[in-house]
């Protein structure tokens, strides 16, 4: 059966349905047949119906012009079965061939007749107008008519149906009991449908729906009698179970209130005609009482208790009774008032069933069980009318109304639960995220469609939902909170990471090719597409900006709906450069914000909320400009230059917050954001001559800092402005230390950044007198943590500003360098010194590891609603106190104090010891081991790669503070190996932007001789002590561990140089990272990182060079660089290093992809692996997987990373040994190393297949095997076609114990374990293979392998053949050869 429209379904459903129904050529319910003229008289109804004839109007007397046609109602169409549908006709071809024009439509039209209607003229009366009615009077006791009929035309029909005595059909029915069959039937029991057939409840009397009606008096009878007739020959030609098969599909097919109407009006009929009949009958009517039940009306959901009738049950009571005289109640329709009773009760949930989610007005999720009142505007009569609340998909219904209301109020709830999502309110209550349900059913499209709606308040409703939407609350405050922290305005770009796999091959282009070749593809993809992998691009797509900026400079919305925009701006801008930049340059969009929410003059405003922000200063708006001049130098050049920024910035700034007539917190905010804008500007470089101007202020401003910070109660709002000002004098400092840079030609932006700085170092020299006052000043309020943990970023920033003092002081060429050493050796003895013996630093250290999020992996798990293609930091909750994030996070002030030391340690060699205690903190060292600890690293998310990486430049600021003392003064071998192993696990997780941070690691720190104390405390000599302890060493191979280690040591200074060759990162990227770490602000680009996709470095980064080699080697066979075998030597030392003394840095590689990349080295040339150093060294590393701790863990069959397939890279490496070995023991060592039993059966099956020659070049000791012998023997092979295959390789000899003695007692060993098996279980397959194996090696010619493959007992490596020989064999065994013998030789004899 073919389904029906549904509700929601569009156009191209519908012809989906027309197409469906035609292509199955089902009988239609009706068919039409024409018949001639009826003029005649004569309607014959065995007359076929013509084909092919239509009625021809002639156009001799049509207008020239079709009359205007009124559209008439929609009409079903449905092919007849004497005319099917082609199968391939198109419907709307076919009409264009049949009706061509209006005249098609216009057929004969026969005039109604009208000549036999009476005409009844009015009665004469006395009186001048007829007696008024009244509803009061008269109406008791009468009969209510149906239908909608004037109370006039009702008391006519009452005084002519008195006159006639003949009840009228309508005032039979009964007013207070719903027609039988009303409510839409899916499926009728077998009681009902017996009721329903014709010979049970119809005697064929006469027709009751069609009567003929509106044709000539002397035809109306016959074609209604003629109609009848034809329909009960066709009711009796058919079987009962045709006739409930016909009415089961005309009920499926048929409008239900079409069916009820029809069920009433026979009903109705059946009832006049009983009654003239019982009048006509001497008795009357009889008191007969019939056993049928009534129909009860069933839906396709499960019939509630409410809903079920029992037989001769009164009527459900309404809360009111009707009375006849009310108006239009004369007939009652129950169906129609079943929602002015109670609501039915709740169901309770009896099974595990879900139920549909339903929220209220302010976005709550209501229990399934709540029972709330009515009048809280909950309820409402569409599904599951008895629980309060509205579901998702209501709600987008409500979106589409024509009441303006409605559809305000359903974006205002969708924003509301959108809100709570991100919130994450509902937690594991729902199932699934709401708010990928939402942008699935294309809420971000409907949102876009509700921007550009007529009414104000849709609008605001639509922005408000679109705030919810893209911004997560909690991100701004953060991002805000953290920009005066070390490089906190430096952030990740809010994209999604995850790119279209045409764009992952385009990684390797430069960014402005990739950005000119992927323009024209967006630009040609449809805004779903877009949204679907980038909300922010789908939406750009759809001309968001120039709308927005519309409604701000037009529309002059509220201020709740500006705020809303501004917000959204923000978010866009956050997003990329790219949309950034489109921000910027959308027409008129910067211009209307400057002019209409920045204004140098505006109305006073009071403390009461204000009608419009139009003319007023907003501090959004300077967030948004803050927040374009961070994506890049050129917008925040453009913005200074073009938009007349500078004016705005002296407006804001010179006036103090109190004196702005604005809302105290409005003002803080403003000049808060005033004095970001100019940090963000002078991280360029720019905005320098501002300094000028506003100099009196700033020193106004920094002279009251330690007025506000010695209040009881300092206010958030202020401490933030002076942090934010002590980051102005930050920049501004640098600036003034900062050296002109030289232009280079290959930047877009050499005449940018070349440009000179506006500041001097006199200018700025006096800040530090007044800003060390304010550091005394919060240094005194760390022993108390409430209030320590109220100064928010201020003692940071001061600290900051302190290091970029003396870092631009020292690089001042004119001045004497005495002065600024004499002033770092006074402020660390009155103020450092003293601050690291105070026990509060030592709780801050203790608590490092509280609040590290890599310690704690579960406080960077992604938000409950994070999406993909929509991100954000997932601060919605906030965050905990002791966390990174929270108020009490230690991580701030120890970073900006560990980069102060490490700036006077680099210029003062003598503080360098001194401030090195810090080190020594048990809170530090304590932390360091658990971030080597072997813990799973938090999964990288945006809020992670924000807080990983304020956690890495702690870390890198330690090592660098101890990298710098372990030059001056010794280090303990405890404190050396901790560095080391810190500085190890720090380079495979930097994240990009960290570039510099991972070169000045590889320079310092990794290949540092003092953080690898082994070398001098007997660490070679106990590495060749453990080698000959341990069991199954290739010693044979080499010449020690220990040797090659300290080689290794003393080539460290190579090693170093072969990484930083092979580990280079991206010029541009490495010189972007350098400029921002040195303070170099005329190179700085961007304060927008690269997207945190990956770690800089892969897991594998030491094997970096051998793989290098591997796919030089395999482009170009040809080309290989001249150092290849000191750079493969370099690599491996390196390995065998790490290997030895620190194995935790390789514990992210799995053995398994360290013996593939062993095998690279032997496939990059043939002869690299004759070098006898690399000999040495591969031996000593594969003695190292060989060691019984790691070899269980080494798994071939696993995905390996860096790898398609293993065995792909086998059948590779067997081919190069095949070709280039020449009987090589160590290559063939690799070769053996994977056939083990343990692994897969595919590489066996290789070598002995595939590359069988290779046996005669395994010539591989069984005293120097790695491993041993029984890793390969045991258990007995269960690969027939393998054991085919050793079987035919020792029979034919291609299998020799003197070449391949490991193979060949493998071999031995597996055939016979295989032929001696008696499972009872086996396969006849495996048993035939069996007896014949066994038959024909007792047939043997080869005594010597005969005797082998019989007589097999156990593997011993110490034998020259590899294996022990029972003396005879066992008696199970003799009897079983025994009893084959015989059968073979009887079958001999009866063949012979």
């Amino acid at each position: 059966m073919l389904s029906r429209p549904k509700p929601g379904e569009s156009e191209v459903d519908l012809l989906r349905f027309q197409s469906q129904f035609l292509a199955a050529g089902a009988a239609p319910a009706v068919q039409l047949v024409k018949k001639g003229s009826r003029s005649g008289g004569d309607a014959n109804p065995d007359r076929p119906p013509l084909q092919d004839h239509r009625d021809v109007v002639m156009l001799d007397n049509l207008p020239d012009l079709p009359p205007a046609l009124v559209p008439g109602p929609p009409k079903r169409a449905r092919p007849s079965p004497g005319h099917p549908l082609p199968e391939h006709e198109d419907p709307e071809e076919r009409l264009n061939r049949h009706d061509k024009h209006i005249t098609a439509v216009l057929t004969k039209i026969i005039e109604r007749d009208t000549s036999s209607v009476a005409v009844n003229l009015p009665v004469p009366c006395g009186i001048a107008f007829p007696p008024v009615f009244h509803r009061s009077q008269g109406r008791q006791g009468k009969p209510a008519t149906s239908g909608k009929r004037s109370i006039f035309a009702q008391e006519i029909a009452a005084r002519r149906a008195s006159e006639a005595k003949v009840p009228p059909v309508g005032e039979v029915a009964s007013t207070l009991h719903p027609p039988e069959g009303a409510a839409t039937c899916e499926a009728l029991t077998p009681r009902e449908q017996g009721s329903q057939l014709p010979w049970n409840s119809y005697s064929f009397q006469g027709p009751h729906l069609v009567t003929g009606k509106g044709l000539k008096s002397q035809e109306a009878e016959q074609e209604a009698q003629t109609i009848h007739e034809e329909n009960v020959a066709r009711l009796q030609a058919m079987a009962p179970e045709e006739i409930l098969q016909e009415q089961q599909r005309l009920l499926a097919q048929l409008d239900p209130s079409l069916v009820a109407f029809l069920r009433s009006h026979s009903r109705t009929c059946e009832q006049v005609e009983e009654k003239v009949m019982e009048e006509q009958r001497p008795g009357g009517r009889s008191a007969e009482v019939t056993g049928e039940e009534p129909i009860m009306p069933t839906s396709a959901s499960e019939p509630r208790q409410e809903d079920k009738l029992e037989p001769g049950a009164p009527a459900l009571a309404l809360p009111v009774t009707p009375q006849k005289e009310w108006l239009h109640m004369d007939t009652v329709e129950l169906e129609k008032l079943h929602w002015t009773r109670d609501l039915p009760p709740l169901r309770r949930q009896q099974t595990q069933e879900r139920m549909q989610a339903r929220f209220s007005l302010q976005g709550e999720l209501l229990a399934p069980s709540v029972d709330l009142p009515t009048h809280l505007g909950l309820h409402h009569h569409g599904e599951e009318a008895e629980r309060a609340g509205y579901s998702l998909q209501e709600l987008f219904h409500l979106t589409r109304s024509q009441v303006s209301q409605q559809r305000a109020l359903a974006l205002h709830v969708l924003a509301q639960v959108i809100g709570r999502a991100q919130a994450g309110e509902f937690g594991d209550r729902l199932v699934g995220s709401v708010l990928r349900l939402l942008l699935d059913a294309g809420f971000l499209f409907l949102l876009r469609f509700s921007l550009d709606d007529r009414v104000d308040g849709v609008i605001a409703a639509a922005v408000r939902a679109l705030r919810a939407l893209l911004v997560a609350p909690g991100d701004e405050e953060l991002l805000d909170s953290t920009f005066s922290w070390y490089h906190g305005a430096l952030v990740f770009p809010l994209m999604p990471s995850q790119e279209d796999k045409e764009d992952e091959d385009e990684d390797e282009e430069p960014p402005a090719e990739k950005a000119k070749k992927k323009s024209p593809e967006e630009g040609n993809r449809p805004p779903p597409d877009l949204a679907r992998h980038d909300v922010i691009k789908g939406l750009l797509a759809t001309n968001l900006l120039p709308r927005l900026r519309y409604l701000l400079e037009v529309t002059c919305p509220g201020p709740s709906a500006v705020l809303d925009i501004l917000a959204v701006l923000i978010r866009v801008a956050r997003h990329s450069l790219e949309s950034a930049t489109r921000v910027l340059e959308c027409p008129r969009l910067i211009e209307t914000v400057i002019q209409e929410f920045l204004p140098t003059s505006w109305s006073p405003m009071g403390v009461r909320p204000t009608l419009s922000l139009h003319r007023v200063p907003c501090a959004p708006a300077m967030k948004l400009l803050r927040v374009l001049a961070s994506a890049g130098r050129n917008i925040a050049a453009r913005l200074l230059s073009g938009f007349d920024l500078r004016s705005r910035l002296c407006r804001f700034i010179a006036e103090a917050p109190q004196d702005l007539a604005l809302p105290p917190e409005e003002a803080e905010t403003l000049s808060t954001e005033a004095f970001r804008l100019w940090a963000v500007a002078a991280s360029y470089g720019q905005g320098g001559d501002l300094y000028r101007e506003l100099y009196p202020v700033l020193i106004r401003a920094l002279q009251a800092v330690p007025k506000e910070l010695s209040s009881p109660s300092p206010q958030p709002l202020a401490l933030q402005r002076a942090a934010s000002l002590l980051t102005v004098l930050t920049q501004l400092t640098l600036a003034a230390g900062s050296t002109t840079p030289e232009p280079r030609s290959d930047s877009a932006e050499a005449s940018v950044s070349s440009t000179p700085s506006s500041i001097t170092w006199t200018q700025v020299s006096g800040l530090q007198p007044l800003v060390e006052p304010c550091l005394r000043q919060t240094l005194k309020l760390l022993p108390t943590p409430e209030t320590w943990s109220a100064l928010g970023p201020v003692p940071t920033a001061c600290l900051l500003f302190l290091d970029a003092y003396y870092q631009a002081w020292s690089q001042q060429p004119g001045l004497c360098p005495g002065d600024w050493l004499q002033d770092m050796e006074r402020l660390s003895e009155e103020l450092l010194l003293p601050l690291l013996s105070q026990p509060a630093l030592g709780r801050l250290w203790d608590s490092l590891g509280c609040c590290s999020p890599l310690c704690n992996p579960q406080s960077c798990a992604p938000a409950p609603e994070a999406l993909p293609s929509l991100v954000s930091l997932g601060c919605a909750g906030g965050h905990p106190p002791l966390s990174l994030a929270g108020s009490a996070s230690p991580f701030p002030f120890l970073t900006a104090l560990l980069s102060l030391f490490n700036t006077l340690g680099w210029i003062h060699k003598g503080l360098c010891g001194q401030l090195a205690a810090v080190l020594a903190a048990p809170g530090l060292q304590n932390y360091f081991l658990q971030c080597v600890a072997p813990v799973a690293a938090p999964h990288l998310t945006p809020f992670s790669a924000w807080a990983l990486r304020h956690e890495y430049h702690l870390q890198h600021l330690a090592l660098a503070l101890a990298q710098r003392a372990a030059t001056l003064q010794p280090v303990s071998a405890t404190s050396a190996a901790l560095y080391h192993s810190m500085a190890l696990a720090l380079l495979s997780r930097l994240l990009p932007g960290s570039e510099h941070l991972a070169h000045e690691l590889l320079l310092s720190c990794v290949f540092r001789l003092e953080f690898l104390p082994e070398r001098a405390s007997g660490g070679p000599e106990a590495a060749d002590f453990s080698d000959r302890l341990s069991l199954g060493s290739c010693g044979d191979l080499g010449c020690g561990r220990g040797t090659l280690l300290a080689q290794a040591c003393q080539d460290l200074p190579s090693i170093r140089s072969c990484y930083l060759t092979h580990c280079s990162l991206a010029r541009a990227s490495l010189l972007a990272s350098q400029a921002l770490h040195r303070g170099e602000l005329q190179r700085v680009p961007a304060l927008l990182l690269p997207v945190a996709k990956e770690p800089l470095l892969p897991t594998d980064w030491p094997f970096l060079p051998l793989i290098q080699l591997y796919h030089r080697a395999s482009d170009s066979p040809s080309g290989l660089p001249p150092d290849t075998v000191g750079t493969a030597m370099r690599a491996l030392q390196w390995v065998l290093v790490l290997e030895s003394w620190r194995p935790q840095a390789l514990r992210a590689v799995p053995p398994a992809a360290r013996l593939a990349r062993l095998m690279c080295v032997f496939l990059v040339d043939s002869e690299l692996f004759r070098e006898t150093p690399i000999q040495r060294l591969v031996a000593a590393l594969l003695a190292r997987l060989c060691q019984p701790e790691v070899l269980p863990n080494l798994n071939l069959d696993c995905p390996l990373p860096g790898l398609t397939s293993f065995p792909d890279l086998y059948a590779n490496f067997l081919e190069h040994f095949e070709a280039v070995s020449f009987g090589d023991h160590l290559f063939g060592a690799l070769v053996l190393f994977p056939l083990q039993r343990r692994f897969s059966v595919t590489l066996r099956l290789a070598l002995f297949g595939e590359h069988v020659g290779a046996l005669r070049a395994l010539g591989l000791p069984l005293t120097q095997l790695p491993v041993s012998l029984e890793s390969y023997t045991a258990p007995p092979e269960d690969n027939l076609a393998l054991l085919q295959l050793y079987f035919r390789a020792l029979v034919t000899g291609a299998l020799q114990s003197h070449w391949c003695p490991v193979l060949y007692a493998v071999a031995v060993a597996h055939v016979n374990s295989f032929i001696f098996c008696q499972d009872p279980k086996s396969l006849d397959e495996v048993k035939a293979a069996r007896r014949s194996m066994l038959q024909k090696t007792w047939l043997l010619a080869d005594e010597g392998l005969r005797q082998h493959l019989l007589h097999y007992k156990l593997p011993n490596s110490a034998l020259p053949e590899g294996f022990e020989l029972y003396p005879q064999l066992p008696p199970l065994r003799q009897q079983y050869l025994q009893k084959l013998i015989s059968g073979v030789l009887q079958n001999g004899v009866s063949e012979t």
